[in-house]
């Protein structure tokens, strides 16, 4: 029996999961990690505490499965995306915090950019102009922190999206460390051209970032390395595949065909849409990424779009109007009534993600009558979640012109069966939960195994999935089609607040 081994880093917590060839876990660890804000709107990691943690999970999944590290075929890497950290080969320590994703420390300066660097930035990485992405941090660390500029003129200095800085210490760190990055990654950065998989000097210039201090971009799946024998491993284990966190799940799901998709229900949505080997430049408010690359195999590419509030609304209930205790009261207070009796909640409590990315947008509940009570309240918030995620699909459909027929799902909120009899609903499609809900690390864990040969090709990892709840819309077009022009106008009365 073969064993893989996969290193989850996410935003709050770091773990490690062990699966057999089946695809089963036989060993996990996690640990959470501090959350750095020094001031408002900066989020920030400490890169050092993040590789003590990731050593720790090591070590504590291989005692749960029973395993040394020598038993693993591989590992692979999934990160939380665009978290940049910088630091110091020859010390091995990490020259600034890291700089988290969610940090928009960096909006100004990109506010400042000429509408001509703007539009060369989107066209050529397929991202909208937003501190959400990796290459204005790069930026912001380089202009404002002195150890970073002397590093950088010492030619010691080495950036980086989490990946690279746990690939480098695994691999050695300051006894031979690979700096390496894989092209899902590379991709949330507004330097990678989408064409060329590599660093555009164009777009290094625009954010005056200088290409020695970047990593090599490879693919989602080969042999990087293998891991320090002194290292949590104990052994050189092939470290074999490293995929942002999305895409690791859209891997996990095995939705390795054009028109396949997946969306995972969290605090907020995350769905993707795979396009095949084309590149589908959005008119519809998404992000255009790559989906994955394994090995010498053409990059497959995805559109992406995000919704921010999904779950944080059920905790909105919870904890500002204490309607439920518990986040899992929602489904049966919503069951108890047969439907909204028209009221509809649009949570946009720090503004509309896709596709309407209006930042100035404000929740609202409409629709109110003294009928209402907080059972419509708790009905309307699981539908939010789903007439959300429908606004993203559709605009995926017209910008890909690839005819969705089902939706695969992962994240908390898919253990809610009505909030994903109402998304079929809504959607007119059919809504699929796997078996093995673990997708962001079972997806790193496939792309280690593919280089390694513990798994053969993509078909053997089709045969894998299996399906634990399928859902059937049960509603007719004309339900689904006033249900959803009652959402539009909420939606206009959010954004007419703004």
């Amino acid at each position: 029996m073969a064993f893989v081994g996969s290193l989850d880093q996410g935003t709050s917590s770091t773990r490690f999961m062990i699966f057999d060839q089946g695809g089963k876990v036989v060993g996990q660890h996690q640990l959470e990690h501090r959350q750095i804000l020094p001031e408002a709107g900066w989020v920030e990691h400490d890169g050092a505490e993040i590789w003590d943690r990731v050593q720790e999970v090591i070590s504590g999944a291989l005692k749960q499965a029973n395993l040394l590290g020598s038993d693993l075929s591989a590992i692979g890497i999934t990160n939380q995306r665009e978290t940049t950290i910088a630091w110091d080969i020859s010390t091995g320590q990490p020259l600034h915090n890291a700089i988290v994703w969610q940090d928009v420390r960096t909006a100004s300066m990109l506010d400042a950019l000429p509408d001509a660097a703007r539009a060369t930035l989107t066209h050529k990485s397929g991202l909208p102009i937003a501190p959400y992405f990796a290459g204005s941090k790069m930026h912001w660390l380089i202009k404002n922190s002195t150890a970073v500029q002397s590093a950088i003129a010492a030619g010691t200095a080495r950036f980086g999206t989490i990946d690279s800085w746990l690939l480098w210490n695994l691999s050695g760190g300051v006894q031979g460390g690979v700096h390496f990055t894989d092209v899902t990654n590379a991709s949330r950065t507004l330097l990678m051209n989408l064409e060329t998989l590599d660093w555009d000097q164009e777009l290094l210039d625009i954010l005056e970032v200088p290409r020695s201090v970047l990593p090599t971009i490879k693919s989602s799946s080969e042999v990087y390395a293998q891991t320090n024998p002194h290292g949590p491993l104990g052994a050189a284990v092939p470290i074999a595949g490293i995929l942002g966190d999305q895409q690791a799940a859209m891997v996990g799901q095995v939705c390795f065909d054009r028109g396949e998709s997946k969306t995972t229900y969290g605090t907020g949505n995350f769905a993707l849409l795979n396009t095949g080997t084309e590149i589908v430049r959005s008119k519809n408010g998404l992000l255009t990424t790559v989906c994955y690359k394994f090995g010498d195999q053409p990059a497959r590419y995805a559109l992406e779009g995000s919704v921010a509030v999904t779950g944080s609304a059920i905790q909105w209930l919870r904890d500002q109007l204490g309607i439920i205790t518990h986040a899992a009261d929602t489904e049966a207070l919503a069951s108890s009534v047969t439907d909204t009796a028209g009221v509809y909640f649009v949570p946009a409590f720090s503004g509309l993600f896709a596709p309407y990315w209006r930042s100035d947008a404000r929740g609202v509940i409409v629709g109110l009558t003294r009928a209402a009570t907080k059972a419509h309240l708790a009905r309307a918030a699981l539908e939010a979640i789903c007439y959300q995620t429908r606004d993203v699909m559709d605009a995926m459909v017209a910008d890909s012109g690839a005819p969705m027929t089902e939706m695969r799902v992962d994240g908390g909120i898919t253990a809610n069966s009505l909030c994903m009899q109402m998304q079929a609903d809504i959607m007119g499609i059919d809504i699929t939960r796997p078996l093995i809900t673990e997708t962001t690390a079972l997806g790193a864990a496939y792309a280690a195994g593919l280089a390694t040969g513990v798994w053969s090709d993509t078909d053997e990892l089709k045969k894998q999935w299996q399906q634990s709840r399928r859902w059937n819309p049960a509603t007719t077009a004309e339900i689904r089609a006033m249900g959803y022009e009652g959402w539009k106008k909420a939606i206009e009365r959010t954004l007419n607040w703004a």
